[in-house]
């Protein structure tokens, strides 16, 4: 159990998993990657439940290690955008497991199980999971429903485990619609009942009056040798409101990517030219959540005029 205990998918999975399925669990005092394949030889372990970083870095460890960690089966992947190229890559790394992306939120825990079987690859890598006993609608801007398989809308849903609301009761307000509650979530209910998240609702970037998705310019990064993660953030523009820009971990032993070759791989790999970054910066790491997500109103912050930024703390 990688994630922090406090937070939903340490409950759900850390606390709750022994009482409902019989399996023991095997919690480290803090999460080290290097450790972490230690830990799993000793403990045995044979399923993981962690964000996109945890994965990464469990990875690399197990890479460095030459310790393809055979007792796991299963590696349940959320709480951050998850590249298909990750799971690919799982399923090559790892002896004996399968990872597959699973979705839901504190409030709202676990809308979506993956797709576990081996023959499911491109469906775990491709979509976000397959709905399991939740009501799911997608939602236009003006909060109507959108029936079209595969049309793109707010992700509003409910369930047994919604949560009763919030303990500041006047955010409940704008938090449902009918009872539904909104996640901020973009995305797609696909032809096998299953969603595809593209962005959150507040990442969307509006270049000229066309959105945006953040989410689909990271996934096509993802494939640069050099580009261990991305964030693709808005930054303020003169003339269209907002640009894209690039923040970038890069792979530990690869150089260092600069702007002009993030748009000559953007270009070979046909994305619009609207969607290529024109700015970049290189990081270390990302301001995280605890879960691991990374905050990007911090990293929009960071691109705002010294005066604004000024005047907004």
């Amino acid at each position: 159990m990688a994630s922090p205990i406090t937070h939903i998918t340490g409950y759900c999975s850390g606390i709750n998993f022994p009482f409902v399925t019989g399996l023991s669990t095997a919690m480290m005092e803090r999460w080290d990657p290097t450790s972490a394949v230690t830990f799993i030889d000793r403990t045995r372990c044979t399923v993981g439940v962690g964000a996109t970083p945890f994965l990464k870095e469990l990875l690399d460890a197990s890479k460095a290690q030459s310790n393809r960690l055979p007792s796991m089966r299963f590696y349940i992947c959320g709480g951050a955008a998850v590249p298909p190229q990750l799971i690919y890559r799982t399923r090559d790394a790892l002896e004996n497991c399968l990872v597959f992306r699973v979705y839901g939120s504190t409030e709202l825990p676990i809308i979506t199980m993956g797709w576990p079987e081996a023959s499911q690859a491109q469906l775990a890598a491709e979509t976000d999971g397959k709905i399991y006993n939740y009501d799911v609608r997608i939602l236009d801007d003006d909060g109507k429903d959108i029936t079209e398989i595969g049309a793109e809308g707010e992700i509003a849903s409910r369930g047994s485990a919604m949560m009763l609301g919030y303990k500041n009761s006047a955010q409940d307000e704008k938090a449902y619609i009918d009872g539904v509650f909104l996640t901020g979530d973009v995305g797609i209910l696909t032809a096998d009942h299953a969603l595809v998240i593209t962005d959150r609702k507040r990442d969307i970037i509006i270049r000229g009056g066309e959105n945006i998705s953040a989410k689909e310019i990271e996934d096509m990064l993802h494939n640069h040798p050099s580009i261990a993660e991305s964030a693709i953030v808005s930054r303020p523009h003169p003339r269209l409101g907002q640009g894209v820009f690039v923040y970038v971990i890069v792979r530990p032993g690869h150089s260092e990517p600069d702007l002009a070759e993030i748009i000559r791989f953007s270009e070979l790999s046909k994305i619009t030219r609207q969607k290529i970054p024109e700015g970049m910066a290189i990081v270390e790491n990302f301001p995280r959540t605890a879960s691991g997500k990374a905050k990007k109103d911090q990293l929009r912050i960071r691109l705002k005029p010294e005066t604004e930024n000024k005047g907004s703390s």
